[in-house]
């Protein structure tokens, strides 16, 4: 059941993804296995890179079980369908149950995605990653894929932005798997995931086919780059001010 709901929904953004006429640049599809369990570990910088990363895994002809913040399921039609689909809902007190979720899921040979940032970043760079996507595929002995996406956030993501103009350009880059080492602690993973991912945005990033159309249109750009959105430190202050209770 719950694949045929995957199915549903993954043809309706399809269908979504159609009538923007989001120009799609998938580089590195190859590098998902074709068949058996792997970690995808992915930036987060839209609210759509669930459905950008799932697009990519159907290229293989596969599905993404994506672990998400437990509010997401609690949320009117969001909720259900992401539990139908077989998403892992995570709980801000205990991840426990979550984790042993997503280790029953790669013993079924599944894909289980991450957001190492657990947030959004608003800075539009990398920040930094928590251990859970790591500490999975070495407890498991899986691959480890990380993916970058570049140009969603332009679509919809936080603060309230979105622009349903047609025609803009999305590039999901999936790089080399990094495969499981006896030697390699979680740690060491976590770091070298880390790096891998920081190359390929800064490609990706780099190779953007658009720029800004004037001031006004540089929030979407990370400040090193040109752009006017809030450096690192300043994009952690304001998460920080967000969850404060």
């Amino acid at each position: 059941m719950r694949d045929r709901v995957y199915r549903v929904v993954a043809r309706i953004a399809r269908g979504v993804f159609g009538l923007l006429d989001i120009r799609f640049d998938i580089r590195g599809a190859h590098h998902l296995p074709a068949a058996g369990p792997a970690v995808i570990a992915s930036n987060h910088i839209s609210y759509l890179d669930f459905a950008f990363v799932g697009l990519v895994a159907q290229q293989r002809r596969r599905m993404v079980r994506f672990l998400a913040k437990g509010s997401v399921f609690r949320r009117p039609l969001i909720g259900p369908l992401m539990r139908a689909m077989g998403h892992i809902p995570v709980s801000r007190a205990s991840g426990a149950g979550a984790y042993r979720h997503a280790e029953r899921a790669l013993q079924s040979d599944q894909f289980v995605g991450v957001f190492p940032e657990a947030t959004i970043s608003r800075s539009w760079t990398l920040k930094p990653f928590k251990v859970g996507a790591a500490a999975l595929a070495t407890d498991q002995r899986v691959p480890l894929v990380p993916i970058v996406t570049w140009g969603g956030h332009r679509i919809l993501t936080v603060d309230g932005r979105y622009h349903l103009r047609r025609h803009l350009p999305v590039t999901i880059l999936v790089g080399e798997p990094i495969l499981p080492d006896p030697a390699r602690t979680a740690t060491e993973a976590n770091a070298l995931l880390g790096h891998r991912m920081a190359g390929l945005l800064d490609l990706i990033q780099r190779d953007y086919p658009e720029r800004p159309a004037d001031l006004r249109d540089r929030w979407w750009l990370p400040r090193h780059l040109g752009g006017s959105a809030p450096d690192p430190v300043s994009a952690a202050a304001i998460d920080a001010a967000r969850i404060r209770p």
